[in-house]
């Protein structure tokens, strides 16, 4: 019997994305942090020294397309556990904290181990081209949620 390959569609695309989220909800685990809380700590990571909490929200909000009441309260819990803290003189702009660093840095090696292993064999040229046909989508996608 021959297996077709699947054309890009929604439901592969869904179905990629979410076995992917479930490797890092995986190494996630054993963390207590929350898959939100982790794309919030990244995204205050990669900002650099401090980044203004609205902004931070915002970025995470447009990234994950849900609303900021859920982003602002994973902040307050990365808040809570010393992942991330307040400047002295203004609690609107955050950043990392050694804590928050080491628990990024440990949860990015082993989910890039993980990718390296997923993506292992797949040619450039095809891992170019897949991401050409998910850029654009996804540039579809938010001018679609833009529209309505």
């Amino acid at each position: 019997m021959t297996t077709s390959t699947p054309t890009v569609d929604g439901r592969v695309i869904g179905l990629a994305h979410y076995a992917g989220r479930a490797v890092l909800e995986r190494v996630l685990a054993g963390s207590g942090h929350t898959f939100t809380q982790f794309v919030t700590l990244r995204a205050a990571a990669v900002a650099g020294d401090f980044v203004e909490r609205d902004r931070l929200v915002d970025g995470v909000t447009g990234a994950l397309k849900i609303e900021a009441p859920a982003i602002q309260a994973a902040v307050d819990e990365l808040t809570t556990t010393h992942l991330l803290e307040g400047a002295r003189t203004e609690n609107s702009r955050l950043r990392v904290t050694d804590a928050g660093r080491r628990l990024y840095e440990c949860v990015a090696s082993k989910t890039a181990e993980a990718s390296a292993r997923i993506y292992a064999g797949i040619p450039p040229e095809d891992l170019a081209t897949a991401g050409r046909v998910l850029a654009l989508v996804t540039e579809r996608a938010n001018a679609e949620l833009a529209r309505t």
